[in-house]
């Protein structure tokens, strides 16, 4: 495993980070068992950073890691944790109150602290707004943020899938830096690219965080605009390249997203132990820029200007 600084903090992360969006599956037994093995094959292949979100199965995805860490307490001196919050779902048995986000100062200290308890810790290492809140209000959050600073129920803030202005917006009125932004880049969704996303992260030292990376390639990419033509030119390229590098098609897709100078670091999310591992493959390939640019090419299916 490689680790890299993250900014603006005194920690040291895995370059690649273990997402347990998927740990509880359909939280039956046999799926908390093999959600359980799959965090402790990450810990074994060296992964020390964890995200977590408050709705990640309902809230079970935290609880079955604190289990992890009651079970081994002595792993929390080890590893990162980092959860989100903001996204409320849709009322049960309500037709009235629609799934929708909320940046309030009650609902996100109230996010905090049910995070802390079921994953039965004292402090998030990190904690990042998961979606943009339309209605956010910069000077609540940046008082919301200054609070659970002070209290020592998060060392660090981040936003999560936010837009360069919504992230200047709230920067302009905070006291402490915006750590990373975690945001979905992939072969198919590449806007962090081209929307200034990634520009912002390089002139901020904010670490940027891939969800779904493999996202068109390993699975379906959220909101698939690819034609099967387009499909054929990836897969053609990821071939090529994964001859040339003597690794598995998707292991390119992670090192074309690791050479980016703005340090992106990717979440894995398998709950395969083999696949965990096998990530790290990745992060030994000598890619190059060359072929970084051939691989976008096929992705466009034309040359650069």
């Amino acid at each position: 495993m490689q680790f890299k600084h993250l900014k603006h903090t005194e920690f040291t992360s895995s370059r690649l980070i273990y997402g347990c969006m998927r740990i509880t599956g359909e939280n039956s037994e046999a799926d908390r068992k093999k959600g359980k093995a799959a965090i402790y094959s990450a810990i074994e292949a060296g992964y020390n950073h964890f995200d977590h979100a408050d709705i990640y199965g309902g809230g079970e995805c935290e609880s079955l890691f604190g289990e992890i860490l009651k079970e081994s307490p002595s792993l929390r001196d080890d590893i990162l944790i980092t959860s989100k919050a903001g996204i409320r779902p849709k009322k049960k048995h309500s037709d009235y109150s629609p799934t929708r986000y909320d940046f309030s100062k009650q609902y996100i200290l109230e996010s905090v602290n049910g995070s802390l308890g079921r994953l039965g810790v004292e402090q998030l290492d990190l904690f990042m707004l998961h979606r943009p809140d339309f209605l956010m209000n910069v000077h609540e959050v940046a008082e919301t943020f200054a609070i659970l600073k002070a209290s020592g129920k998060v060392k660090h803030f981040g936003v999560s899938n936010f837009k360069p202005s919504q992230v200047e917006s709230l920067r302009s009125v905070m006291s402490m830096p915006l750590v990373a932004n975690q945001v979905e880049i992939n072969i198919h969704n590449i806007d962090t690219l081209l929307d200034g996303t990634l520009d912002q992260c390089q002139q901020h030292k904010i670490t940027p965080i891939a969800w779904c990376p493999l996202g068109g390639v390993a699975y379906p990419a959220w909101g698939n605009t690819f034609t099967t033509e387009d499909e054929q030119r990836i897969e053609i390229e990821l071939k090529q390249q994964a001859q040339k590098y003597q690794c598995q098609p998707w292991q390119v897709i992670l090192a074309w997203l690791l050479l980016h100078p703005a340090g992106i670091f990717p979440i894995i999310g398998s709950t395969t132990p083999s696949r965990i591992a096998a990530a790290k493959v990745a992060l030994d390939l000598q890619y190059s820029r060359e072929d970084w640019y051939r691989l976008f090419e096929a992705r466009n299916g034309e040359t650069v200007p």
